[in-house]
């Protein structure tokens, strides 16, 4: 490692620094919000659930250079507007979270469902407030794996000259010099590992019944069987 590169070359690495943040995260945020409402149909109305994973299957599959080539010419916006990666990976995380939203939605205990119809809740209302709060670990986890996605896809970016943690592995690939790339690999761990504990910190929060639950869950009192287990363990340490 070249320790004076770093130096000289500081404010460059932390203004790509800043701008990988925002291009990942921004289209993790839009994606989720777009997937939401797609997932809930898919899940309410069974006959769109093939067609919308199918979709988002395909879109997935377009490889993430193609699509920051052909978006300026969709888009009107210039080859370098980072706009075209934000909406690039919005893309893709609505097609990777499409799916999670539903099946966490099918996830939830019917019972709980026909409780709350049983309550007096209306199809949105219930969505709100029953559905998706008791679906939130399994679109956390789904979300997770987008974000840290997101991180990795964002560089690819850098092959059209967008400003972002990228340019420091082309930049290392043409002067044949590892200290940038070695920087690039660790801020980009680094801004992953981030994003994955905040969204852990945003489950952990949003799911408190889940910490009651496991707090109040009973201590099994020990049976006859686990003390004859117990004194033929004893008895084999001490033999």
């Amino acid at each position: 490692m070249r320790w004076d590169w770093l130096d000289r070359n500081s404010d460059q690495i932390i203004s790509w620094f800043l701008s990988h943040v925002w291009l990942a995260a921004v289209p993790t945020v839009l994606g989720l919000l777009l997937a939401l409402p797609l997932g809930a149909v898919a899940h309410k109305y069974r006959w769109s659930y093939s067609v919308l994973i199918t979709v988002a299957g395909l879109l997935y599959t377009v490889p993430s250079l193609a699509l920051f080539v052909m978006l300026p010419g969709l888009l009107g916006t210039r080859i370098l507007d980072p706009i075209n990666v934000v909406v690039a990976l919005t893309l893709y995380t609505l097609a990777l979270l499409v799916r999670v939203v539903a099946d966490g939605l099918d996830s939830v205990d019917p019972l709980v469902v026909q409780s709350a119809k049983a309550m007096g809740y209306k199809t949105l209302p219930m969505l709100i407030r029953v559905q998706l709060p008791l679906a939130i670990p399994v679109i956390g986890a789904g979300l997770r794996v987008a974000a840290v996605s997101n991180v990795s896809l964002v560089s690819v970016a850098a092959l059209l000259g967008v400003p972002q943690l990228g340019q420091l592995f082309t930049v290392g690939f043409q002067l044949d010099f590892f200290t940038p790339i070695i920087t690039g690999l660790v801020l980009c761990l680094v801004i992953a590992a981030i994003f994955d504990m905040l969204i852990l910190l945003a489950i952990r929060l949003s799911t408190p019944w889940i910490r009651a639950t496991r707090s109040s869950k009973p201590v099994s009192e020990p049976t006859a069987a686990d003390a004859d287990q117990k004194s033929a363990d004893a008895k084999a340490v001490t033999a």
